[in-house]
């Protein structure tokens, strides 16, 4: 039990580090492009922060631990929107605009529910569904970078002068450090799954959609200390969408992905209610408030105690 735990902290550890030399890095590449704030959350930071996912997803695919695989997908977009959006509010008020909330908003609760007769096929995840969902996203980045609300202009200031190959080369430490990481996670979880009887969907849900998120809530407490608010929005709904289309996508197409029965029953609507939830407060009131932060916290969790008390 020891060995696996001491995987498990350093696989964290590297995906958090991964994460934020991976982050630090995008940025600065995104910054010599010209865009957004919102663009980077939703592009840059969003791939950057969900390679976590993608890497662990990826691995326990080949590794047999699909369950895992779905598992940590799901649960990562439920951790997104109720441990980090919900904590970051704690401290921040987040505003959304409203053009954000009719486009990339209403764009990951549609791919939200695609994703449910997707499900149903068979209860498997084939290669066929897998190009579909990652033909999405390529469609979903290209409107995204071809549109001039995501463009901007940066003073000089504004870009930290750090040579493009050094930048390229901080993005490739960073998956490294994302890749070792997410493979001594889903060691160590497989074998502590295994070895209590628990079973590798909610490991997938709770611990590896946990550790796998750090980076997403890192570089969201970051961004909205320093009062990038967009950022932050932009960085959990796009990876969002990059989890349910980049993710499951890639490793479906890699080998079909097997479906476990109870990621259809309880966890596909923990994760669109959240979402739709999500939804109602910003169109509410244009921003996610500090209660209603702590509601979609609540919310997580209550889930979280669910699923193992479910298991036990």
């Amino acid at each position: 039990m020891l060995f696996p735990l001491m995987l498990i902290l350093a696989g964290i550890a590297g995906l958090y580090w991964g994460g934020e030399v991976l982050v630090t890095n995008a940025k600065r590449l995104a910054h010599h492009f010209g865009m957004s704030p919102m663009a980077i959350g939703l592009t840059v930071v969003a791939f950057a922060t969900s390679a976590p996912e993608l890497a662990a997803a990826i691995t326990a695919n080949l590794k047999g631990a699909q369950d895992l695989a779905v598992g940590n997908a799901v649960g990562s977009n439920i951790a997104n929107v109720g441990l980090i959006l919900g904590m970051t509010a704690l401290f921040f008020v987040l505003p959304a605009a409203p053009r954000f909330i009719k486009r990339e908003l209403a764009f990951m609760v549609v791919v939200t529910i695609m994703l449910y007769p997707v499900l149903l096929t068979g209860s498997v995840i084939g290669r066929l569904e897998g190009l579909g969902l990652f033909g999405l996203l390529v469609l979903f980045l290209w409107r995204l970078l071809v549109d001039p609300d995501h463009q901007q202009e940066y003073a000089e200031e504004a870009i930290e002068d750090v040579p493009l190959w050094r930048s390229g080369l901080g993005v490739f430490a960073g998956i490294l450090l994302l890749v070792g990481g997410a493979n001594m996670l889903v060691i160590g979880a497989s074998d502590i799954a295994q070895q209590l009887g628990i079973s590798e969907r909610i490991i997938g849900l709770t611990l590896v959609a946990i550790g796998t998120s750090l980076p997403e809530l890192a570089a969201s407490l970051v961004a909205g200390r320093r009062g990038e608010v967009d950022m932050v929005m932009g960085n959990v709904v796009g990876s969002n969408i990059f989890n349910l289309l980049c993710i499951l996508g890639i490793t479906a197409l890699i080998e079909p992905l097997a479906v476990a029965p109870g990621i259809l029953q309880v966890d596909y609507w923990m994760m669109f209610g959240t979402s739709a939830l999500l939804v109602v407060f910003l169109l509410t009131t244009r921003k996610l408030t500090r209660l209603e932060g702590a509601v979609l916290l609540l919310l997580y969790i209550g889930y979280t105690v669910f699923l193992f008390v479910g298991n036990a």
